[in-house]
């Protein structure tokens, strides 16, 4: 028997319209970790059940290392969610990543240094230390569905990408962005990273849209990234994200996932290490 796909969307910045939810109910979550950066709102999409965060609350008042991201995907766990797809707007370290494209990313580095990586922290609620492979860094079905249906709707899509998140909330100098570019990284933002770790930790199928808002700041022409571009980039093509969301989630829900949620639960299982009785 095929388990029932429930998706839950993380919306960044600019990417937090509940309107694309139909019969939207608010839910107030408190977790085990603390509260959600807002309400969850539930509905369905394409008939599909979903639930919608807006990941720095709807009025944008979280900065990215102040999201709960343990609580967010708590939440989401706890509404039954099987499935995380997000957007994050990134600045792009390649130059044939434009402003205005859609990344698929594959991989990750991590440059943060304040957030709580993992649900496993002697709490009383999970026992042990969790010690969570990160290959593959995404769910790659999920991947996939999401770059089969850009093509699709004939969206042009990077289909792999390696992001760097950093801490924030400043911008890179230009040694930083120009040290990502020496290690292969394609992208850099400021929110992926707990959220991607998490996921996986909560046997969540994670998938992230990333949009290149700008060329953050390596190269020698052009304007440097500041947060007036960011936003008109992402408003000038936020329907990308949306449109690809929306036609994404009913080829998810119409694949089996019973094994790939399994094979995610044994993951966890054998990744925790239980502490020793005397």
């Amino acid at each position: 028997m095929s388990s029932k796909v429930k998706i839950g969307i993380i919306g960044g910045s600019g990417l937090d319209d509940s309107q694309i939810i139909e019969n939207r109910t608010e839910r107030v979550v408190n977790t085990h970790f603390g509260i959600p950066s807002d309400v969850l709102i539930e509905g369905k999409i394409a008939g599909v059940d979903c639930v919608l965060l807006a990941r720095h609350g709807r009025n944008h008042s979280i900065m990215p290392s102040n999201v709960n991201y343990r609580a967010n995907i708590w939440a989401l766990k706890t509404l039954g969610c099987t499935h995380v797809i997000v957007s994050t707007a990134t600045g792009s370290l390649k130059e044939e990543i434009h402003p205005g494209d859609i990344v698929i990313p594959d991989n990750f580095i991590d440059r943060t240094t304040k957030r709580v990586q993992t649900f496993y922290d002697g709490n009383e609620l999970l026992s042990g230390v969790c010690h969570i492979p990160m290959e593959p860094a995404f769910c790659n079905r999920t991947r996939d569905v999401l770059i089969e249906t850009a093509r699709g709707i004939g969206l042009a899509v990077h289909e792999k990408g390696t992001v760097v998140t950093i801490e924030g909330p400043r911008f890179s100098s230009k040694a930083e962005s120009n040290l990502f570019r020496q290690w292969g990284a394609d992208l850099v933002n400021m929110t992926l990273v707990p959220e991607v770790v998490l996921a996986k930790e909560a046997g969540l199928c994670y998938a992230a849209i990333a949009m290149a808002t700008d060329y953050d700041c390596w190269r020698e022409t052009g304007e440097d990234v500041n947060v007036a571009d960011v936003l008109a980039t992402f408003k000038k093509n936020v329907t990308k994200v949306t449109d690809l969301i929306i036609n994404a989630i009913p080829k998810v829900a119409a694949l089996d996932w019973s094994d790939t949620i399994e094979e995610l639960g044994k993951t966890v299982n054998t990744s925790i290490m239980l502490p020793h009785s005397n």
